[in-house]
């Protein structure tokens, strides 16, 4: 485990998203299983099946995070052109990986419908297989894993990476809730982050049974730390004639 923070960045690829059509639910599994893992998400974006808008996000984000990771595009028909983008912005040329076609190749089917499935055994040049039991493969190359887009294959295809990526330390939480409206604390927020720089600190504003409040969330590292400073906005509330509640530590 690295003593830094170890940093990810996700591209979700598909009109499909963009449209509405599909609602996604990869990016929440993906950033709690990278956090379970001591990898810190902190981008993600959704991008059309265009290979030049995909390239241009993956050599925007590779330099920037230690881990970059897409969702969709991998499949066997024509608009699933996730890895020819892959191979144009790492300058490499499309090969056929063995491992993957033999594979593919168990499972029998008519020339034409075999053919259309061979197409996802092509990746760039010099890439590596990303193991699922289930089906599908995916592929790595340097710091970029490339998914699938349906979900259960990408979640077979992230639980396989477990224990092979780098990692740095846990991201804890710390949560409390007022019912107090986020003008209520808003300055005492900002000296209490002031602070305490080495976390991050969120209010969220809810209407529960009529009334105003917010959940205060305190993010980072040092638990020790994360404790004194839930100890300064629990007081913050008390000043402002409440009661903290809900106090959660995660």
């Amino acid at each position: 485990m690295a003593s830094r923070a170890i940093t990810a960045c996700v591209l979700i690829i598909g009109n499909e998203i963009l449209s509405g059509r599909t609602p996604d639910s990869n990016l929440n599994h993906i950033a709690r299983t990278l956090g379970g893992w001591g990898i810190q998400l902190r981008e993600a974006r959704v991008i059309p099946d265009l290979e030049a808008e995909i390239v241009a996000a993956l050599n925007e984000t590779r330099p920037r995070y230690d881990y970059v990771f897409t969702t969709g595009g991998i499949g066997p028909t024509h608009d699933d052109i996730t890895a020819e983008a892959v191979a144009k912005a790492l300058g490499r040329p499309l090969a056929t990986h063995l491992e993957i076609a033999e594979r593919i190749r168990r499972r029998p089917a008519a020339p034409q419908v075999m053919a259309s499935r061979l197409r996802m055994a092509r990746v760039p040049q010099g890439a590596e297989l990303i193991d699922n039991p289930t089906g599908p493969q995916g592929f790595c190359i340097g710091n970029l894993y490339v998914l699938a887009g349906i979900p259960g294959v990408m979640q077979a295809m992230l639980a396989s990476l477990e224990g092979k990526l780098e990692t740095g330390p846990l991201v804890r939480s710390r949560t409390v809730t007022a019912y107090l409206s986020e003008s209520h604390v808003a300055d005492a927020l900002t000296e209490i982050q002031a602070e305490f720089q080495d976390m991050d600190l969120g209010s969220y504003p809810f209407f529960r049974d009529g009334r105003h409040g917010t959940s205060l969330v305190m993010r980072g590292v040092d638990e020790d730390r994360l404790d004194l400073a839930l100890e300064a906005i629990c007081r913050v509330i008390v000043d402002a004639g409440e009661e903290p509640q809900d106090i959660r530590r995660d």
